[in-house]
C-alpha cells in the first residue's frame, strides 16, 4: 500500500490535461524571419490544442502585436543584435526569472534562442528544477565567418553546445543536423520536422498582373530569391546565376522578396532586378507563386523555410544537397539539388533548369506533392509530445530532488490562478 507521500508525489507530477509553457526567445512575430515565424505557427498550434503559453523575450521597437486568449507575454530589456538591427538581444535576466517563476511555476520552460537571455532561462529553470527543452534554430557558429570573426567559431560552438546539453531535450528539424549535433557532443538531441502554410502557399495564387509590374510576360522567366539580403545567405552565389541565365535568356527578370544589409550594394550590382522588399501574408504567397524558378544558396540553413514555401507555391526549386532541401527534394523529380559548396554545378544546374522549360514544368508540377504532408498542426502536436516525454522523464526523480516540505509548497503555488498578464521584467 502507498504511503501519503506517494499519493503527494504522484499527485503533483501527474501529467495535465494542458500545460503551461514558459518559451523563451529573441524573436516573435509580427517580426519578420524564420526563427519567429516557426515559433508563431508551433504557439498557434499550442493553443489551439488548449494550452497556456507565456513568451519571455526583449522589448522591440515595434510593439504591434494583438492580445491572444491562453497568450501571456512578459518583456525584457534588450540590445541591439549586430547586423540584425531589426532584432535584440536580451538582457541576463536569472534573477527576475527566478522570481517569476518562482511566483507563477510553468509545468516546463523551452528556450528557442541562445543569446544572453536564453542562458538565464536555462540557468533559472535548473535552480528552481523546471524541466527544460531548447530548439536548434541557426548555425551560428557558421555565421561567423561571414562576418570576419572565424577566430571565435571554437568559443561559440563550446558555448551552444554546453547551452543545449543543460536542456533535457533539443528539437531540431532534419534528421541529417540530429546526425550532426550528436556527433558534435551534443545530448538528447530529438526531431521535430518544420511545416509549410499549405492552405496560404499554392500555385493557384500566380498573378499576371504582378508579373506585369515586374516588366515580364507570362512566357519570362523569372528567378526568385525570397530571404534576408545578407552575407550568410550566399547571395552573391544568385547574382553569378542569374547573370548566367540572363546570357541565354535576356528577358529573364530576378525578384528579391525581403531586405537586409546588403541591398544597397545589391540595388547598384544589380540594377535591372525588381527590389520587392518585405512581403507577408497572401502577399508574399502570390509573390512566391508569379515567380519560375528559386535559387536556393545559403549552406547556413538548419532548416530554411523558403524551400517548402517555394515548393508549396509551384516553383522549381534548385538548392544545395543540405538542410530542408535535402529532407524534401528528390532530385529532378520535384526539385534540383547540387553538392554542397560547388558553385560551378550550382551555376550551370540553374542555366539547365531556365533552358529547359518542359523539365521545368514537371518540377513545378511536383514540387507541392512534395511538402503536402508538413501541416503545421502536426508540427505542434510532435513539439507537445517532446515537451510530455520531458515532463514523464522529469517526474521520475522528482521525490529525490525534494521533501515532502517543498513539495507541499510546490503544491501551494501550483493552485495559484496562472494570470494573463505578467509583470514586466
Amino acid at each position: 500500500m502507498k504511503n501519503s507521500d506517494d499519493l503527494l508525489i504522484e499527485s503533483y507530477a501527474a501529467k495535465p490535461a494542458s500545460l503551461r509553457i514558459a518559451v523563451v526567445t529573441e524573436t516573435f512575430p509580427p517580426e519578420v524571419n524564420g526563427v519567429a515565424m516557426t515559433l508563431g505557427r508551433i504557439v498557434e498550434g499550442l493553443l489551439q490544442r488548449g494550452h497556456a503559453v507565456q513568451i519571455v523575450r526583449p522589448r522591440q521597437t515595434r510593439e504591434d502585436y494583438e492580445p491572444r486568449a491562453g497568450l501571456d507575454q512578459v518583456l525584457s530589456k534588450g540590445i541591439p543584435v549586430p547586423t540584425y538591427g531589426e532584432l535584440r538581444f536580451g538582457l541576463p535576466a536569472k534573477g527576475r526569472l527566478t522570481k517569476l517563476w518562482s511566483e507563477h511555476r510553468p509545468d516546463i520552460v523551452h528556450v528557442v534562442t541562445e543569446g544572453p537571455l536564453g542562458w538565464s532561462a536555462v540557468a533559472a529553470a535548473r535552480k528552481l528544477h523546471l524541466p527544460i527543452t531548447s530548439s536548434f534554430h541557426t548555425n551560428f557558429h557558421s555565421y561567423s565567418q561571414h562576418y570576419g570573426m572565424g577566430l571565435l567559431k571554437s568559443p561559440i560552438e563550446s558555448y551552444l553546445r554546453k547551452l543545449h546539453n543543460r536542456t533535457q531535450a533539443t528539437m531540431v528539424p532534419t534528421r541529417a543536423m540530429l546526425q550532426e549535433l550528436k556527433g558534435r557532443g551534443y545530448d538528447n538531441v530529438t526531431l521535430v520536422s518544420r511545416g509549410v502554410a499549405i492552405e496560404l502557399f499554392k500555385p493557384s495564387r500566380r498573378s499576371e498582373a504582378l508579373r506585369a509590374s515586374w516588366g515580364v510576360t507570362p512566357d519570362d522567366t523569372v528567378v526568385l530569391l525570397v530571404g534576408r539580403l545578407a552575407k550568410e545567405k550566399n547571395v552573391g552565389l544568385v547574382v553569378s546565376a542569374f547573370r548566367a541565365i540572363q546570357a541565354k535568356l535576356p528577358r529573364a527578370k530576378l525578384v528579391f522578396v525581403g531586405d537586409g544589409p546588403l541591398r544597397k550594394d545589391l540595388e547598384v550590382a544589380v540594377p535591372d532586378a525588381h527590389f520587392a522588399g518585405i512581403r507577408k501574408h497572401e502577399e508574399l504567397a502570390t509573390h512566391y507563386a508569379s515567380g519560375d524558378l528559386f535559387l536556393f544558396p545559403s549552406m547556413t540553413e538548419t532548416f530554411g523555410n523558403v524551400v517548402p514555401e517555394a515548393m508549396a507555391s509551384g516553383l522549381a526549386v534548385l538548392s544545395y544537397a543540405n538542410a530542408a532541401a535535402q529532407e524534401l527534394i528528390v532530385s529532378q523529380q520535384n526539385g534540383v539539388l547540387v553538392p554542397n559548396g560547388d558553385e560551378l554545378a550550382f551555376v550551370n544546374a540553374a542555366v539547365a533548369l531556365a533552358m529547359d522549360p518542359v523539365g521545368q514544368q514537371r518540377l513545378r508540377t511536383q514540387a507541392p506533392g512534395g511538402v503536402a504532408y508538413l501541416a503545421w498542426s502536426s508540427v505542434a502536436e510532435s513539439f507537445e509530445g517532446v515537451l510530455r516525454d520531458v515532463l514523464s522523464r522529469h517526474s521520475q526523480p522528482f521525490s529525490a530532488l525534494y521533501g515532502t516540505e517543498r513539495i507541499a509548497q510546490l503544491q501551494a503555488q501550483e493552485r495559484l490562478a496562472h494570470p494573463h498578464v505578467s509583470p514586466l521584467l
